[in-house]
């Protein structure tokens, strides 16, 4: 199992029948673990990632973030976090970072020197660094995890699929052309992993005119309850294109941003 090249032909087992769930230290007691992800990148997955955790926590939730998006990590800078994790005496144990108000994280760029440095590793190791972010961090008592996903369905989305029990998804896209090829992806992976779907998240749906209050449609009218219909799952919502929003974003004040999610967040929780 280790050496898991992931080609179900080769040990005439398919990857969603075998356990191959990682296990976490014997301190880390976690509820529930919720992937979010979409078929492609762009979307706003990250975002989406921190205004749910920053929903969850509203409502007096212990939540945390873990950051699987190696390559390209981002959850840190949206909650201003400068500091950087450490680990005990003898290098087993990684201590998350908090934010302001309390939502424990692990992400990459809480461990390279620079957060501008680039990750050049391949596939297994990056897989790796995604496992031991579960295995190997003093999570502590948490009820809900958010797992912000790299985009597409990988090695990193399969890595956590198996090594994580994650009790369910969050598919984020956003009103285009594309949105049926998008959705019908992480759908596709879901099934194949057996992992169940809470709903679809739509970014970027509108923008509201300053001046006259009118919602307009800059990528298109939404097709997002058509294709919700077509696989049966719920729409969890909407995001405007909110300048202000990307403002407290970017400038690390996530804990600020207005609660969106909310309805999300109470589908999610009475799932």
């Amino acid at each position: 199992m280790s050496e898991c090249d992931h080609n179900c032909e080769t040990c005439g087992e398919s990857c969603a029948s075998r356990d191959l769930t990682a296990k976490p230290l014997s301190s880390t007691k976690i509820g529930k673990i919720i992937a979010v992800m979409s078929g492609k990148g762009g979307v706003g997955k990250s975002m989406i990632t921190d205004l749910l955790a920053v929903s969850f926590l509203r409502k007096g939730y212990k939540v945390a973030i873990l950051d699987a998006d190696i390559t390209g990590p981002s959850v840190p800078k949206a909650f201003g976090i400068e500091e950087k994790a450490y680990g005990n005496a003898d290098g087993t144990v990684i201590y998350p970072v908090e934010t302001a108000q309390g939502i424990k994280m692990m992400s990459m760029n809480l461990l390279l020197p620079d957060e501008g440095d680039p990750v050049v590793w391949r596939g297994s190791l990056i897989s790796g660094a995604v496992k031991q972010f579960y295995t190997d961090v003093e999570w502590g008592e948490v009820d809900y995890m958010f797992v912000d996903m790299p985009p597409g369905t990988g090695d990193v989305p399969l890595t956590v699929f198996q090594s994580l029990p994650i009790d369910g998804i969050v598919v984020v896209t956003t009103p285009q052309d594309l949105v049926s090829m998008i959705v019908e992806k992480a759908v596709k992976m879901a099934g194949m992993m057996n992992k169940k779907i809470y709903g679809i998240v739509e970014n970027m749906s509108y923008l509201t005119c300053p001046h006259c209050g009118e919602k307009l449609y800059p990528y298109g009218k939404s097709k997002i309850e058509e294709v919700a219909a077509k696989h049966s799952l719920p729409v969890l919502g909407g995001l405007p294109i909110d300048p202000k929003l990307s403002e407290l974003i970017d400038g690390g004040n996530a804990e600020a941003a207005p609660d969106y999610l909310s309805a999300a967040a109470e589908v999610i929780i009475n799932s």
